[in-house]
């Protein structure tokens, strides 16, 4: 499953990249492809099927939109947004803190930030900015960020929240 779900993140980082430095998926068939980021935590991709790609300069709501609108999840993101409402901790299992943003195009994100492995912001109110960098799954509420914390095994990229120029991560 861990594998699965490493060759679907490991995908979506080939079809970032390709868009990024304007390679066309749809005329390589296979690639190789190792990020620079943490070579020995990422898996090497061999055989590649073309995906939608996001053109060089897109902002982060251009790229959660259409995540938001094609379904995409494991969508690795920076971004920010308002703070729209802060919710209570997530209790069961991991803790989580749990608030939504609104992005600068009007869609909502829920943020589920580890506070088991990621200090808590304890000053967090409605109206703040909030920048983040994780990853965005699908939901039909306009989605979820999450993994904006290290990871404590080294096998996903690591992420962060800013709020008032501190960076919990």
């Amino acid at each position: 499953m861990a594998n699965k779900i490493n060759l679907t993140i490991g995908g979506i980082i080939v079809a970032l990249a390709a868009a990024y430095f304007g390679i066309d998926l749809q005329q390589q068939k296979t690639a190789q492809v190792q990020t620079t980021a943490d070579q020995n935590s990422q898996p090497q991709i061999e055989s590649v099927q073309p995906a939608d790609t996001h053109q060089k300069g897109q902002s982060a709501e251009d790229i959660i939109a259409h995540a938001f609108k094609n379904k995409l999840s494991n969508v690795q993101v920076e971004g920010a947004g308002q703070v729209k409402a802060v919710l209570r901790d997530d209790n069961e299992g991991s803790r989580h803190q749990k608030f939504i943003l609104t992005l600068n195009n009007g869609q909502t994100l829920l943020v589920a930030h580890n506070i088991d492995l990621a200090p808590r912001i304890d000053d967090l109110q409605k109206g703040d900015t909030v920048q983040f960098y994780g990853e965005y799954e699908y939901s039909d509420k306009g989605g979820v960020m999450h993994w904006t914390h290290h990871d404590p095994n080294g096998r996903h990229q690591d992420g962060w929240l800013k709020h008032q120029g501190k960076t919990y991560q």
